[in-house]
C-alpha cells in the first residue's frame, strides 16, 4: 500500500486525492468507487495523529478550514467521499445510494488502512456529519465487537443523523411502509418538501462557501426508498444501543428550523435535523461520550456564522486537549 497514487484534487494546492476501486456494485449500479482527499503536511507543520473525516448525505469534503484547524493542532487531514459520493460519484450513478449501511465499511476500513500506515501508531480521529454521523458509529461497533478498535482513538460527531424527523406515529408507518416498498422500488424518489439549506451556505445565496454544486446541489440530491430504509436500519441499530470503544463529543445546535422559505432564522438553527432526537439518543454510542450543544448553530456547525463557529471550534479544541488529541495538550 505504501506506493499509493496520490493525484491533484479539485480544491488545489495542498490538496491530493487518491481513487480506490471498489469492484462492481452489489447495488447493480456498475463498478463503483471511492475517493480519500489527503490535506498535504506543510513543511512547518508535525503529524502526532490524524484524522479521517466522513461527509453527510448531498455532501462532499470541501471544509479546508476545518482540515486547517486540525492540522495547526498536529492532527494530518484526511476526507473521504463515500461511494457515489461527491467525487466518486460515476456517470449513471443514484447520488449517495447505498442499500446497506454496512457496505460502506470497505472504503472506511481501506482509508483507515492507508492513514494508518501513513501515520504508523498514531492515534486517528474518526470526525463525521450528519448521515455520516450515522455511518461511522456503527462501523466503529462493528470493528470493537471484532477487537479492532485501534488505531482509533476517538470520534466527534457533528449533527447526526440518529432518528427520522417527524412525530413518532409517523416515524412508524413510514419505517414499516419502506421495509416493504423498498425491496420492490429501491431506487423510487419521495417527494419532499424543498430544502433551503444549501442556501444558508453558498457564497451565492447567504453564506460564505463556494463549494461544487454538482457535488452538492443547493437543494440537495432526491431521498430514495432503498437509501432510506437502509439508514431505517441503521437508526434501529443505534437505538438498540451501541459501543464505538472510543471517546466521542457530539456537537448539535440548540434549536430546529424547518421551513422552505428563507429568513434570519435559518441561519441560526439546524434546518435538517430535530436536534432534540440528537440528545435523545446521543447516550447510545456508548462509553464515555461528551454532548455540547452551540448556540445560533447550522446543521453543519463547522459551517455556522461566525460566533457560534467560533465557539464550536472551541469546544472541538478543549475536548481535544482533555483526550490528549492535540499537541498543544502536549506542549509539543
Amino acid at each position: 500500500m505504501s506506493d499509493i497514487d496520490w493525484r491533484p484534487d479539485i480544491l488545489g494546492d495542498g490538496y491530493r486525492r487518491h481513487d480506490f476501486d471498489l469492484g462492481t456494485d452489489p447495488d447493480g449500479e456498475g463498478a463503483i468507487a471511492a475517493v480519500l482527499v489527503r490535506r498535504e503536511i506543510q513543511a512547518d507543520e508535525t503529524a502526532h495523529g490524524a484524522v479521517l473525516y466522513v461527509h453527510g448525505f448531498s455532501d462532499y469534503f470541501f471544509q479546508t478550514d476545518l482540515a486547517d484547524f486540525f492540522a495547526q493542532r498536529g492532527l494530518a487531514f484526511y476526507g473521504l467521499d463515500l461511494r457515489k459520493c461527491g467525487r466518486a460519484r460515476r456517470p449513471g450513478q443514484t447520488a449517495h445510494y447505498a442499500s446497506d449501511l454496512a457496505l460502506y465499511d470497505d472504503e472506511l476500513e481501506r482509508s483507515l488502512a492507508v492513514v494508518a500506515e501513513a501515520h504508523p501508531g498514531l492515534p486517528v480521529l474518526v470526525v463525521a456529519h450528519s448521515t455520516g454521523g450515522l455511518i461511522t458509529p456503527l462501523w466503529l461497533d462493528r470493528r470493537r465487537a471484532a477487537g479492532r478498535v485501534a488505531p482509533v482513538a476517538g470520534l466527534v460527531l457533528n449533527s447526526p443523523w440518529f432518528d427520522l424527523q417527524g412525530k413518532p406515529v409517523q416515524r412508524g408507518a413510514v419505517t414499516q411502509a419502506l421495509r416493504v416498498v423498498a425491496k420492490a422500488l429501491p431506487h423510487r424518489e419521495l417527494k419532499l418538501p424543498p430544502s433551503i439549506y444549501g442556501e444558508t451556505l453558498h457564497s451565492g445565496s447567504s453564506g460564505e462557501w463556494d463549494f461544487d454544486l454538482e457535488l452538492k446541489p443547493l437543494a440537495g440530491f432526491p431521498v430514495t426508498l432503498g437509501w432510506l430504509n437502509a439508514v431505517r436500519r441503521g437508526h434501529a441499530r443505534l437505538h438498540r444501543g451501541l459501543d464505538v470503544g472510543v471517546p466521542s463529543l457530539i456537537l448539535r445546535s440548540t434549536r430546529t428550523h424547518f421551513s422552505g422559505t428563507y429568513s434570519s432564522l435559518s441561519d441560526r438553527a439546524d434546518t435538517v435535523l430535530d436536534v432534540a432526537q440528537i440528545a435523545q439518543w446521543a447516550g447510545c454510542v456508548g462509553g464515555e461520550t461528551t454532548v455540547e450543544p452551540v448556540e445560533d448553530a447550522r446543521h453543519d456547525v463547522f459551517l455556522s456564522m461566525a460566533q457560534p463557529r467560533e465557539y464550536a471550534y472551541k469546544v472541538l479544541d478543549s475536548w481535544l486537549d482533555r483526550r490528549s488529541l492535540s499537541t498543544a495538550a502536549s506542549g509539543s
